[in-house]
């Protein structure tokens, strides 16, 4: 009984402010342009300074783990695969709308939810393992979907317009420009003036629960008349199948620490991400289905991420499956 007090205080605030900002969303009957400054807040300057914080402290044999950044890529370019020909198969061989799907299937909540959550369950010993797969998921993509996308017509550019367009989004990205920060913090071993210091902290605190309300609200706004017929598929890729091919393959490729191992499994036992109805609102392609994708799957994870946290807080999940 303790073992699940203990994990229902670690994973109730998270769901719990997502449910919040859901009802109030629902039944609060504010103009959804408000939420553009909370969007621009959280990716410009509250989750920069997290992700700043999380790498900055931290030796650089931590940052350059390329056996580990292959494996987990690799992980969840499986499940973006499966996942997109789940999709094909369903829409019939409509590939933009294949592309959402891959996405959904593979793209966990990996920035608003990921980095408090783990490191309230794992501690400051993971947050080099959640930086690594933030940066490379982000880096995989984020360069596939322009490339598909401009395959599919959606992206009326030639192939060296988009690739033009993906670096440049890439290397301007806040999220990548504080990651440089902090490794370059890291290797001069800076230290920030103190109120600069204290900045970033508050900063970086606020960036969890208001990414959590975020989602919810936006979710409450999106109307959902049906649901489609892929979605359980989908939801299962990204919350069991996923989750188990990165335990799988970091176990069979290579002789990781726990605390990596379990930062893995649980970063891709996440819920899918808000940045899903973001891409599909830019293409204009698939706009209810992401928001569906998000509801189901951030309301079963509540029962497959807590019972991944159950195994690896109990110790029922060995770190290698294979010794």
């Amino acid at each position: 009984m303790a073992d699940i007090a203990s994990l229902f205080n670690l994973v109730a605030p998270f769901f719990g402010l997502i449910l919040l900002g859901f009802l109030i969303g629902r039944y609060k009957r504010l103009p959804g342009e408000g939420l553009a400054w909370m969007q621009f807040f959280l990716i410009y300057v509250a989750l920069p300074c997290l992700f700043y914080r999380l790498i900055a402290d931290k030796p650089l044999s931590d940052l350059t783990n390329w056996r580990f950044v292959a494996v987990t890529t690799l992980a969840t370019f499986c499940a973006f695969v499966l996942s997109f020909a789940l999709g094909w198969r369903h829409t019939h061989g409509d590939m933009p709308q294949a592309v959402m799907q891959g996405v959904a299937g593979s793209y966990s909540n990996i920035g608003y939810m990921g980095p408090p959550l783990i490191l309230a369950a794992l501690g400051p010993v993971a947050s080099a393992p959640v930086v690594l797969i933030f940066v490379f998921d982000n880096l995989l993509l984020f360069s596939l979907i322009p490339f598909l996308m401009a395959l599919a017509g959606v992206e009326k550019r030639s192939f060296g317009a988009t690739a033009g367009e993906v670096i440049r989004r890439v290397v301007t990205h806040p999220f990548n420009v504080a990651t440089v920060a902090g490794v370059l913090a890291a290797f001069l071993k800076l230290e920030l003036p103190t109120a600069i210091d204290k900045m970033t902290l508050w900063l970086s605190q606020a960036a969890a629960p208001c990414a959590l309300f975020l989602l919810g609200v936006t979710v409450a706004l999106q109307p959902i008349r049906q649901m489609p017929s892929e979605l359980p598929w989908l939801v299962a890729i990204k919350l069991l199948l996923h989750p188990l091919l990165v335990w799988l393959l970091l176990s069979g490729l290579g002789d990781f620490s726990a605390p990596w191992v379990y930062a893995a499994a649980i970063m891709a036992a996440l819920p899918p991400a808000l940045n899903i109805f973001v891409i599909s609102t830019q293409y204009r392609v698939g706009i209810e289905r992401a928001s569906a994708c998000i509801l189901v799957g951030t309301i079963v994870s509540t029962v497959t991420l807590t019972g991944f946290l159950w195994l690896v807080k109990t110790g029922r999940m060995p770190a290698d499956l294979f010794h």
